[in-house]
C-alpha cells in the first residue's frame, strides 16, 4: 500500500491510506506493527477518512523510514488477530464540536441557541433510541433522556453543558480503554525478528517466520533469537525477560534450549529451529492471551447484570422523584447518575491489565477467570518431577568400592567415557559431572548396549559394565550384597542407582567396581516458595509423585508439605484432584508432563511449568514462562491484589454514585453536576484499573532468594 502524505511537522506525519477503511481491516494490527518501529510516540487511525496520524521522535525514527515501514505493512483481517473486541474509537471532533458550540451560545438568539444545542444533541438522542429499540433500558438511554429533558424545558445552556459533559466521559472513557488494550497489543502482535541462516553453506538474512524446522540459525551480540530450537555451537548471554520476565542474562551453550524473542546480549550462537513461525514460544504467548481474551469470569458477569439492574434503579427512582416533586431538573439530575460505565468497563480493564503484568513478568494467565479462581484455591497439589524438582538428573555421589582401586574421580571417568555413548538421561548427567570436573577421557573398545539395562565394554584388558543392579547380577553375576548398607543408605535418601563392575573372565572373576547416585534436584526456590504460597492464604500443600513411599515421603518433610501420595499412577492424579475438591478444597494443580493433563482440567486452576509438554500448556488455565516455582507465588499474589482492586473499585463505583444519586433525588445537585461526579467517578475507577496492581516487588524478592 502506498501512503499518501496529507500533512507533516518535524515530529508528526498524517497520511492517507485507503486500505484502513475496508470492513476488515484491524487498525489494532496496524498501530502494533507501527509502534514496534523505534521512536514511534503514537498512532491514530481515522478509518472514516482512511488516515493515519503517527506522533514520532524525528531523533530516532525518520520520514522515510515511516513511510517504508507503511508501504511493508501486510493487511491482515481483523479475525483471528487481535482476539478482543476493538475498543470504540476515541473521537475528539464531537467533544471539540460541542466546546465551540457553548462558546457561541452567549452571540445567538434564542431560537438559534436552541437549535444548535438540538445538533450536538442529536447523537446522544439517536443513540438512545438505537439503544431501547436494540437492546431495551440501557445507561444510553437515560443519557438521551436526561439531555431531552433539558431540550423539552428550553435550557439550551443546560443542554449544550450536558452534552459536553457526556462526550468528555466518553472520550475520557475510550481513551483509558484505548491504552489498556495498547497494553497487551504487543504481547498479542509481536513482530517476526529477522534471521540469518546458514543456506548452501552462506548466511543468508530472511523474515523470521520463513524459516523452516531443521535449518541453523546464527544469532550475534544485539541481535533477536527468530526460532525455538537448541544451541549446537557457541557460548552467550542471553536476556529473556521480554518473554520469561526475567532481567537477569542466562548463559548459553550447546545442549541448551533458546527461545524466539531472546536478545544475544553478549556471544554468538548456531542454534538449529524446532519451533517456527506460530509455533515458536512468542507466537504461542499471542495465541495464548488472544484465547484468554474472550475469557468472561464469574466477576465481570456479575458486575454487569449489576450494572443493568442499577439502570432500572435509576430510572424507577426518577419516575418516583417526579411523581412527588413534579421536577424535571431533578428528574434531569437522577437519569445523569452513572453507575454502569463504571462497573462494566473497570472490571475488565483491571483483568487486561492484571494479565499485561503477569505476562511481563513471565507468568501467562488465561484471562479474568483464571484470576478470579487462583483467588479464590486454598490447596496446591504439586507434581513431583520437573516442578518441584528439576527434571535433569545430577550425579550426587561417587562411590568406589574396595575391590576397585580406584579413587573417586577416576571411576566417574571410567563411567562417563563408557556412558557418553548412550542418550539417557542417566548417562548425560554422568558425562555432564566428569566435564565439570574437566576429567580426561579413557580409551575403552566398543560399547555394547542392552536397552534398558546397560552398557559394556573393555578396559585395559578388563569387560567393564554398567546398568542396573539386576542387570549385573542377573547377567553377569556381579554381586553388591556385602555393600548392602551403603545401598539402603542411598536408596533412602531417594537417589537412583547406576551400578559399575567388572565382568569374570579367563584369568579373574567378576567383580564390583563402584556406585554413582543421582537425584533430580530439589529446585533451589521450592521451600521459599511453598512458605510463600501459605502467606498467601493457602492452607494446604499437596505432592503426587510415582517414586516410591520412603523416598516421596522424605522430599515431602524436607519441603514441609501436609500429605503426598506416593506410588501414583499417571492416571491416578486427576482421581486425587476430585478427591480433594469433594473435601470442600478448591485446588490447583502445578505440573508439566503430558501425563497432567487430566489433573490440569480437572482443578480449578491448571498452571504448567515452563519446559512443559504441549498438551500440558494447552489444558492449563496458567503457564509460566520463567523456569522457577516461585513465579507461581507470584502468580496467586497477582490474582489476590487483582480481585482485591477490583473489588475496592466496585465499592467505590457504587459508593459515590449512590451519594451522587441520593443529591439529585434531594435536589442537591444540578444535572451538571451530576454529569460531572459520575463521570468523574467513572475515569477515577478505569484509571486504578489501568494502573493495576505492582508486582515489580514480587519478582525481585523471587530473583533475590534465587541468587
Amino acid at each position: 500500500m502506498e501512503p499518501v502524505v496529507l500533512h507533516e511537522t518535524p515530529a508528526r506525519l498524517r497520511v492517507r491510506l485507503p486500505a484502513v477503511s475496508a470492513r476488515d481491516f484491524n487498525p489494532l494490527w496496524l498501530e502494533s506493527w507501527l509502534e514496534a518501529q523505534p521512536g514511534i510516540r503514537d498512532v491514530r487511525i481515522n478509518r472514516k477518512a482512511g488516515s493515519v496520524a503517527i506522533t514520532f521522535d524525528p531523533h530516532r525514527a525518520g520520514r522515510s523510514a515511516i513511510l517504508q515501514r507503511l508501504v511493508d505493512f501486510r493487511s491482515e483481517p481483523a479475525a483471528g488477530k487481535a482476539g478482543a473486541a476493538e475498543a470504540a474509537p476515541a473521537e475528539i471532533a464531537p467533544l471539540l464540536g460541542n466546546a465551540a458550540s457553548l462558546a457561541l451560545m452567549p452571540w445567538l438568539s434564542p431560537a438559534q441557541r436552541r437549535a444548535l444545542s438540538l445538533a450536538n444533541a442529536a447523537p446522544i438522542l439517536l443513540n438512545g433510541v438505537d439503544t431501547f429499540i436494540r437492546s431495551g433500558v440501557k445507561m444510553e438511554v437515560l443519557d438521551a433522556l436526561a439531555v431531552g429533558l433539558a431540550g423539552f424545558k428550553g435550557e439550551a445552556y443546560s443542554a449544550g453543558i450536558t452534552t459536553f459533559l457526556l462526550a468528555l466521559g466518553e472520550y475520557l472513557e475510550h481513551q483509558t480503554e484505548r491504552k489498556s488494550d495498547r497494553l497487551l497489543r504487543r504481547l498479542l502482535q509481536p513482530e517476526p525478528a529477522p534471521a540469518w541462516v546458514e543456506r548452501n553453506g552462506e548466511l543468508t538474512q530472511i523474515p523470521g517466520d520463513e524459516v523452516r524446522v531443521g535449518e541453523i540459525v546464527v544469532v550475534g551480540v544485539g541481535e533477536t533469537v527468530p526460532v525455538d530450537g537448541r544451541v549446537v555451537e557457541g557460548i552467550a548471554l542471553l536476556n529473556q525477560a521480554a518473554v520469561t520476565g526475567e532481567n537477569l542474562p542466562v548463559r548459553k551453550e550447546p545442549r541448551h534450549r533458546a527461545v524466539a524473542g531472546s536478545v544475544v546480549e553478549e556471544g554468538r550462537i548456531r542454534i538449529e529451529a524446532q519451533r517456527v513461525g506460530s509455533g515458536t514460544t512468542t507466537a504461542r504467548v499471542a495465541g495464548f492471551i488472544q484465547s484468554s481474551l474472550a475469557n468472561r469470569s464469574d466477576t465481570q458477569r456479575m458486575a454487569d447484570e449489576l450494572a443493568d439492574k442499577r439502570v432500572w434503579f435509576t430510572l424507577i427512582t426518577g419516575g418516583l422523584v417526579y411523581a412527588f416533586t413534579r421536577d424535571l431538573t431533578r428528574l434531569q439530575s437522577v437519569f445523569l447518575v452513572d453507575y454502569s460505565c463504571a462497573l462494566k468497563l473497570g472490571t475488565p480493564m483491571a483483568f487486561k491489565s492484571g494479565m499485561y503484568r503477569a505476562a511481563t513478568h513471565g507468568i501467562l494467565m488465561r484471562g479474568g477467570s483464571a484470576i478470579e479462581r487462583l483467588a479464590e484455591v486454598d490447596t496446591i497439589v504439586f507434581d513431583k518431577t520437573g516442578t518441584l524438582t528439576h527434571s535433569e538428573l545430577a550425579v550426587t555421589d561417587i562411590m568406589a568400592l574396595d575391590e576397585s582401586h580406584l579413587d573417586e574421580n577416576a571411576l566417574l571417568a571410567l563411567v562417563a567415557s563408557i556412558e557418553e555413548h548412550a542418550s539417557h538421561p542417566l548417562a548425560q548427567a554422568v558425562v555432564d559431572a566428569a566435564r565439570e570436573r574437566d576429567l580426561q577421557h579413557i580409551t575403552h573398545g566398543e560399547v555394547d548396549y542392552l536397552v534398558a539395562h546397560g552398557l559394556s565394554t573393555a578396559v585395559d584388558g578388563k569387560r567393564v559394565v554398567i546398568g542396573s543392579r539386576h542387570f549385573l547380577e542377573e547377567h553377569h553375576n556381579i554381586l553388591f550384597t556385602q555393600h548392602e548398607p551403603a545401598i539402603g543408605r542411598l536408596q533412602e535418601e531417594g537417589k537412583t542407582l547406576l551400578y559399575v563392575g567388572a565382568a569374570a573372565q579367563a584369568h579373574s572373576a567378576a567383580s564390583p567396581i563402584g556406585i554413582v547416585a543421582l537425584r533430580d534436584t530439589l529446585r533451589a526456590d521450592a521451600v521459599y516458595a511453598i512458605q510463600r504460597l501459605r502467606s498467601l492464604g493457602i492452607t494446604q500443600a499437596v505432592m503426587i509423585t510415582g517414586d516410591k513411599r520412603s523416598k516421596a515421603e522424605a522430599l515431602a518433610d524436607e519441603l514441609g508439605l501436609d500429605a503426598v501420595y506416593a506410588e501414583v499412577a499417571p492416571e491416578e492424579k486427576a482421581a486425587i484432584i476430585q478427591q480433594l475438591q469433594a473435601q470442600g478444597r478448591k485446588v490447583a494443580f502445578v505440573g508439566d508432563g503430558v501425563n497432567d493433563g487430566p489433573a490440569l482440567s480437572v482443578a480449578e486452576v491448571g498452571i504448567a511449568m515452563p519446559r512443559g509438554a504441549d498438551i500440558a500448556r494447552a489444558t492449563a488455565s496458567i503457564v509460566l514462562m520463567d523456569d522457577r516455582l516461585a513465579a507461581v507465588a507470584d502468580a496467586r499474589e497477582l490474582a489476590g491484589r487483582t480481585m482485591q482492586l477490583i473489588r475496592s473499585n466496585f465499592h467505590m463505583a457504587v459508593g459515590v454514585n449512590t451519594a451522587v444519586l441520593a443529591g439529585a433525588v434531594l435536589g442537591k445537585l444540578s444535572p451538571v453536576m451530576s454529569a460531572v461526579l459520575h463521570n468523574g467517578t467513572t475515569i477515577g475507577v478505569l484509571l486504578r484499573a489501568l494502573v493495576g496492581v505492582d508486582i515489580n516487588g514480587l519478582a525481585d524478592n523471587s530473583q533475590s532468594k534465587r541468587r
